[in-house]
């Protein structure tokens, strides 16, 4: 039984399978002792490593962004074990990927003088950016672990101890600064998106933000943006549309076709469309998201003057209702109101009143707290097949962590503030030198420049699966992460003691802490909300997650993080 277990682990880690499909190209492949040698094999083969299985994203779910009605996630609810299907895929499709690049590249001198040594450069470059993003994923989640960049022989692959995050960091660096040395800048137009220089330089900036190496990140994040090829889209609601294909701001995607049936995991729209679109209208934005989102003024919504918790969607920044529908506008065919007087709806199609699925009062499961998400959602979800570029690094993200690293450093300079208000700036629709269009950033106490960038982060990346990271890098998810999920009264309760005073939707201001996150708790104790979900983030293990349970019987020189 021991045998059988290693060899199937085996197989699943380090073996190039001949029955993998392919998103967008279909894949076969030969034994790795005749494949590899000429441009049709080589590029097959590292076209499968960018199918989309093998580009781990984080879950909003897991932090203070999202909600799925009163369900608690793994992460929220500490119940993440080495056998979870997350932990497991992770590690086991990193693997896979990090296998097959090491075989890429211990292939590559066998197809010398039949394929050109520019193509050859670049086809190494890909592999080693590929490597490298996977490494990333590793070390970011778990720390310490396996690290190999050879092809490992079956009787050693089970004997390979963890190495230090820091070598193995030193490892990734490498892998991008060679992919950087090789790959192009861009590619023609008609090619498929593949790895780019700037792809390299970004991808290397995040990792380092990551690791807290803040002098490489701003090296490597300056350096994309001196490339001189990447741009803030000019309208900041479009681009997140599956219309949009290839924007100038996208530095590095997977692209998606309907007709090629590579799309948007139905399921995920299905759960975000609201329920008179025909969805669930279960996965929804927290009200800590909500909150978070600043005024007009520059100012947080408990120091605004502007903010009015009878009109909260009035005066805030531009990405709050570009994110989050507000009441009474039209979405999706429909005008939204989750007020539970509004038992009925206009249905904008028909022009006709219809019955309000998205108010409580009618459908229990309607969205608890009485929001739903705009980001990116248009009518063709209504189809659940949609194709939006996977986008795994934008030039706003480069932006921000050239920013953030910078304050980080305590080199605040006129750099800092104007890669910080390009991105403000596009969010009003206008250029960051239009001074009196939107609240510029000059902040220059390292201490408060810091709050303002994460707040920027939140406001800019909400929905995009980023904010896990910046919650575990920050340090600030045994806070975040222990406070409750809440939402609105039921339907009765609402009225009586809400919707009777003249209050809605909010009826007062929440308090903040010193991390600028919003504190309901007194507004439970007082009856006017409703506890949805109770989190659970354990500071002395859950920074890092377990290793797989399946590894570490297979493998007796692998020890488990602390605490699992």
């Amino acid at each position: 039984m021991k045998n059988r277990i290693i060899a199937s682990l085996f197989l699943s880690l380090f073996v190039v399978t001949a029955c993998s499909k392919l998103d967008l190209n279909p894949l076969s492949s030969g034994s790795s002792t005749s494949w590899y040698s000429n441009e049709t094999e080589i590029t097959m083969a590292l076209n499968d490593c960018y199918r989309e299985v093998f580009w781990f994203k984080d879950n909003d779910f897991n932090t203070d962004d999202q909600i799925q009605r009163a369900l608690q996630s793994e992460v929220t609810g500490n119940t993440i074990t080495g056998q979870s299907g997350t932990v497991t895929n992770l590690w086991l499709n990193s693997y896979k990927s990090i296998s097959r690049t090491n075989t890429i590249l211990a292939s590559l001198p066998r197809a010398v003088g039949s394929i050109s040594a520019a193509k050859l450069d670049q086809y190494a470059g890909e592999a080693h950016f590929i490597r490298a993003c996977r490494y990333s994923d590793l070390i970011t989640h778990f720390g310490d672990v396996i690290y190999t960049t050879r092809v490992l022989p079956l009787d050693s692959a089970f004997l390979v101890g963890r190495t230090s995050k820091t070598v193995i960091l030193k490892g990734i660096y490498d892998d991008f600064d060679f992919a950087a040395g090789k790959l192009p800048t861009t590619y023609p137009a008609a090619a498929m998106q593949r790895a780019t220089k700037g792809a390299a330089l970004a991808m290397k900036a995040r990792i380092a933000l990551y690791m807290g190496d803040f002098a490489t990140a701003r090296d490597a994040a300056k350096a994309c943006i001196d490339l001189g090829v990447y741009k803030l889209a000019s309208d900041w609601s479009t681009y997140f549309l599956a219309s949009t294909k290839n924007s100038i701001e996208s530095i590095f995607l997977m692209p998606r076709s309907v007709a090629l049936n590579s799309i948007f995991d139905s399921y995920f729209v299905q759960q975000t469309l609201t329920r008179n679109a025909g969805g669930y209208g279960n996965q929804n934005p927290s009200w800590d998201l909500f909150c978070s989102y600043l005024c007009k003024d520059g100012l947080t919504i408990d120091k605004s003057p502007l903010y009015d918790p009878r009109n909260p969607f009035k005066n805030r920044d531009p990405r709050l209702t570009k994110t989050i529908v507000e009441f009474g506008v039209p979405h999706l065919g429909f005008i939204y109101q989750p007020h539970p007087d509004s038992i009925k709806v206009l249905n904008l199609n028909s022009g006709k009143l219809v019955t309000n699925n998205d108010t409580r009062t009618n459908t229990q499961y309607a969205s608890y707290t009485g929001l739903t998400f705009k980001k990116g959602v248009d009518a063709s979800w209504i189809t659940l097949k949609i194709d939006p570029d996977n986008v795994i690094i934008r030039y706003a993200d480069v932006l921000l962590i050239y920013a953030e690293a910078k304050i980080e450093l305590n080199s605040i300079d006129q750099t800092v503030f104007d890669a910080m208000n390009m991105v403000r700036a596009r969010a009003y629709g206008v250029d960051k030198s239009a001074i009196s269009s939107y609240p510029v950033i000059s902040e220059t106490d390292q201490s408060k420049l810091r709050r303002i960038l994460r707040s920027e982060r939140r406001m800019e990346f909400a929905a995009e699966n980023l904010r896990y990271m910046d919650l575990i890098r920050w340090r600030i998810a045994e806070i975040v992460l222990n406070k409750a999920s809440y939402g609105m009264l039921d339907p009765v309760d609402l009225r009586a003691k809400i919707i009777s005073k003249g209050l809605w939707f909010f009826h007062g201001i929440p308090a903040f802490d010193n991390q600028d996150i919003p504190d309901f708790s007194a507004w439970y104790t007082a009856g006017m909300i409703k506890l949805l979900t109770p989190k659970t983030f354990d500071k002395n293990r859950q920074y890092l997650w377990p290793l797989p349970t399946t590894e570490l019987l297979g493998n007796k020189n692998l020890t488990q993080n602390p605490g699992y």
